[in-house]
């Protein structure tokens, strides 16, 4: 099927690009447990300001009865319509490096025409390496480190720092189409599957998008100060502390995950799975126990159980 192409435009008073920068990607999607990514992005372009070098065109990536843009009504008149962004930009670390970073939406439609545009702009701008996160829920305990699984072309970061190695078959995200693509390509390219604990998946967990800044200045040297972001995560895991030593049943899910934990890692290797099959209490049964305990709560009416 015929696609327009391109499938951005060069954006207004677009910045002269560096050759050779690094290429960060963070889009929000199919997976995004804590909110990591959400939250990522909101903090690139509320605290970096990046500027647009490239807009991908939402008439053709996006399906808008499935994500509705957002628009304010005031009174009697609708104000600030705000369609979802889709862009590569130009932004700086907290210390003034460039980078080039591509954040918004996975794209609903041609994603391999999408995939193939981003390594055209990647290779016109000569990009010296790429690095993508995103974030799964996995029963693991919030007291201890946020893990990763590190996949893509460079051996080092993966044996540094995958403490999960799996082999399995994942519904796929345009992400690992970019990294796939990029790795035939022969280029630098890393991608970081944030473990985040199942039981905080659906809040807004602060830790988690601190987890992939961490992960992207590993890869890239890029330093990112995040305060704003630790500052959440103490207002965030003083709340869960409290609920979790406000309940027996919650202690004890937490001791026993906290103890697999440390045992796993006390005697693992690389390729050894952080997950002992059988061993932990399965994925619904930790949903299970945490809305028990939430229902019981006064005044709770978060349908989702949210933490935060």
């Amino acid at each position: 099927m015929p696609y327009p192409a391109p499938l951005y435009d060069r954006a207004p008073a677009a910045p002269p690009v560096p050759s050779g920068l690094p290429l960060v990607i963070a889009l929000t999607g199919f997976t995004d447990a804590g909110g990591a990514i959400t939250r990522l992005v909101e903090y690139f372009r509320d605290d970096l300001e990046p500027h647009p070098v490239v807009v991908f065109d939402n008439d053709v990536l996006l399906d808008y009865r499935a994500r509705r843009p957002l628009i304010t009504f005031v009174e009697d008149h609708l104000t600030d319509y705000r369609p979802p962004r889709l862009e590569l930009s130009l932004a700086h670390d907290s210390l003034g490096h460039p980078f080039l970073l591509l954040t918004g939406y996975e794209p609903d439609f041609l994603w391999e025409a999408f995939a193939e545009s981003v390594l055209e702009l990647s290779a016109g701008l000569q990009v010296s390496s790429v690095t993508w996160v995103h974030a799964i829920p996995m029963p693991v305990p919030h007291t201890r480190p946020i893990g990763t699984t590190v996949s893509g072309t460079r051996p080092d970061l993966a044996e540094a720092h995958s403490v999960w190695r799996p082999h399995t078959h994942v519904p796929s995200t345009v992400g690992h189409l970019l990294e796939y693509r990029f790795a035939e390509a022969g280029a630098k390219v890393a991608g970081f599957a944030l473990l985040v604990p199942h039981y905080l998946g659906d809040t807004e967990y602060p830790a988690a998008a601190l987890a992939a800044l961490d992960s992207l200045t590993v890869a890239t040297g890029l330093v990112f100060s995040g305060e704003v972001l630790r500052e959440e995560n103490r207002e965030f895991i003083a709340k869960v502390t409290e609920q979790v030593e406000g309940s027996d049943e919650l202690t004890r899910m937490l001791q026993g995950l906290e103890e697999r934990y440390d045992a796993y890692m006390a005697g693992s290797t690389q390729a050894t799975p952080i997950i002992h099959t059988g061993d932990l209490p399965s994925a619904d049964e930790l949903a299970a126990e945490l809305e028990r305990f939430l229902a019981t709560r006064p005044g709770d009416d978060d349908r989702r159980g949210r933490l935060g």
